[in-house]
């Protein structure tokens, strides 16, 4: 995302915010299809390389979103442990401050420390979870706030598996104006209208037509039910919907269209092996695929079950 200005900061009065959600990485599909579990003391643990990233180039305060569950409890203790300065350089550490606020334990907690921390003007903000957290964080922040996304979540598709330490020295070096806009990237997104209501939602990867009645679970395991996709990229070798894009045409995130994906019935159609969750399926064959513009709108046609866009099961 891009900085809202390019000049040089004072690194010591700069405030990067911190969104660690405790419940990535714990969904069904460890049950459904072995996919493996990010267990919260590894998250805590995260959080505390990413401040000695931000403490190696003098970043002075975090704020972050209070985090159950045994998150903040592990972070805590390593901080303890290691003491007010980060091991081998010796600099002061960033103050720790979380946001005052109440947890439901519900998305609507990353929805209210991200209006907190867009009242205090933080200079960046990283987000440890899965696709689902990106999107709430992407829908919800300013425009112009630059985002650091860590993976913590089931086989994501936005955000990345990252060395904590080395994503909060890259950071801390936006958040302070040392490395400019060069070094950052736009991302698409997707809008999605429901009911006249053109922004109703969004998604940073996919939108799915789903014919399964029951939001259940909040998670996609069976891909014959998927009758249209579209992403705003795709890769044949991610694991996720947006697979079965990537095998028919790669597309970047930094190409400026995305797809839109038809499927036949499996039972009336050759199939296509892909990885839609962590586990090998078949879903079926592709009857269309078209190009999606920059400000085009796609029409899904109506079906009688859910529209699952990446992270969630709505």
């Amino acid at each position: 995302m891009a900085r809202r200005d390019s000049g040089v900061a004072d690194a010591g009065t700069v405030t990067v915010g911190v969104i660690a959600n405790p419940a990535s990485g714990r969904d069904i599909r460890r049950l459904v299809s072995g996919a493996s579990v990010f267990d919260n003391g590894e998250k805590g643990n995260m959080v505390y390389r990413f401040m000695v990233g931000l403490a190696a180039v003098g970043v002075g305060r975090v704020l972050m979103m209070p985090a159950a569950s045994g998150l903040y409890d592990s972070l805590e203790r390593t901080l303890r442990a290691a003491g007010r300065s980060s091991v081998e350089e010796k600099r002061p550490m960033p103050e720790l401050e979380l946001v005052e606020m109440t947890v439901r334990h519900t998305a609507r907690d990353t929805i209210d420390a991200l209006a907190e921390m867009g009242r205090r003007s933080v200079a960046a903000i990283v987000v440890l979870g899965g696709d689902g957290t990106s999107r709430v964080v992407a829908r919800h922040c300013s425009a112009d706030t630059p985002l650091c996304t860590l993976s913590t979540g089931t086989n994501n598709a936005f955000p990345e598996m990252r060395e904590a330490t080395v994503a909060g020295m890259a950071t801390g070096l936006v958040a302070t104006g040392r490395v400019g806009e060069e070094a950052l990237r736009r991302e698409k997104i997707l809008r999605v209208g429901l009911n006249g209501d053109d922004r109703h939602d969004c998604a940073l990867v996919d939108v799915a037509v789903n014919s399964e009645r029951f939001v259940g679970a909040r998670a996609l395991w069976r891909p014959r039910n998927i009758s249209e996709i579209v992403v705003s990229s795709a890769r044949p070798d991610a694991v996720g919907l947006s697979s079965i894009a990537g095998l028919l045409e790669p597309t970047g995130r930094d190409a400026p269209h995305g797809l839109h994906i038809r499927l036949a019935p499996p039972a009336t159609a050759e199939t296509v092996l892909t990885v839609p969750s962590p586990r090998p399926r078949r879903p079926g064959r592709v009857e269309e695929v078209s190009r999606v513009e920059p400000g085009e709108t796609v029409a899904l046609s109506p079906a009688p079950g859910a529209s699952p866009w990446t992270g969630s099961g709505r």
